[in-house]
């Protein structure tokens, strides 16, 4: 990949064209970085798999963000703008859904600590609310300490919304809130989603059908369609670049504000990619780990 100023400038220009307004802080002396720059400074780094602030203000040296800002200057700025980043993802996954009416609805286990360390560890402690459970990963067929991120995705592999709540929330508790962001559209789940009860409720309510695979043993089992087990792929596919390329499973953060803040920086850093990739570059927009320049 370029150097990070070069990836830095293409990104802050595509911001800049899409004159979404950032609210600025009570502030005596204007800030040398805007909130603009520090959000892109954020993203680039998060494109570039640059997760340590130590490591990125090193590759900043010698250039003209450096001296711009501190380092524990920029970790509280950033952490305070967790609004604006979401903000953000907002205005650019909408670019991408005008004739949207299916989407895929999975859920994703985020570890902050290992089983043993689990009844000791003080990461994330900070917030009563939002405090890390024990839950289990029927993929992984494992039990984990920490949370889950919840994502409704498009078709076409970009996220419309996300939810983090703690390890022991069952995925089907989310179908509750989709009633209040979705309508009239096809909504693709795993087994983790089955419910006679919800699915009825969903389609009578707000007009969403909701397809999950059968249960072998169910009574009246009918295999699902393959066009609906291709296309919750998408999902599980995009999971795993989030896992491999933006080591989204990598925690580094210590209270739960900055775990927050760097899972929604990952994925907006995802979606700006994907909108670059579509609307400057005309190439497919999940070729994530691309060079910009």
């Amino acid at each position: 990949m370029n150097n990070f100023i070069q990836n830095y400038e293409i990104i802050l220009k595509h911001l800049q064209s899409l004159n979404v307004s950032f609210d600025s802080f009570l502030q005596i002396r204007k800030p040398k970085l805007s909130n603009l720059e520090l959000i892109s400074m954020n993203l680039t780094a998060e494109f570039m798999g640059i997760h340590s602030e130590c490591q990125l203000f090193r590759d900043i040296q010698n250039t003209f963000l450096d001296g711009l800002i501190e380092r524990s200057v920029y970790n509280r700025r950033r952490r305070s703008m967790f609004s604006q980043i979401e903000k953000l993802r907002c205005v650019l996954a909408r670019a991408f859904n005008e004739f949207e009416d299916a989407f895929i609805i999975d859920s994703m286990p985020l570890e902050i600590c290992k089983n043993a360390r689990a009844t000791r560890s003080k990461i994330c402690r900070d917030v009563e609310y939002a405090q890390p459970t024990k839950g289990y990963c029927a993929a992984q067929k494992s039990y984990y300490f920490g949370y889950k991120l919840h994502g409704i995705c498009s078709l076409s592999g970009v996220f419309q919304s996300i939810d983090i709540t703690p390890a022991s929330i069952h995925d089907i508790h989310m179908l509750k809130d989709v009633k209040m962001t979705y309508s009239k559209c096809t909504l693709l789940g795993d087994m983790g989603y089955l419910s006679a009860e919800i699915q009825l409720n969903l389609f009578e309510t707000v007009q969403i059908n909701l397809q999950t695979p059968m249960r072998k043993n169910q009574l009246d089992y009918v295999e699902q369609p393959y066009v609906f087990k291709k296309g919750r792929k998408r999902i599980e596919t995009l999971f795993s670049q989030m896992c491999d390329q933006f080591r989204i499973r990598e925690n580094f953060a210590k209270t739960f504000v900055g775990f927050k803040t760097r899972i929604i920086s990952k994925i907006t850093a995802i979606t700006l990619i994907q909108h670059l990739n579509k609307f400057v570059f005309n190439r497919p927009i999940n070729n994530l780990k691309v060079n910009l320049a």
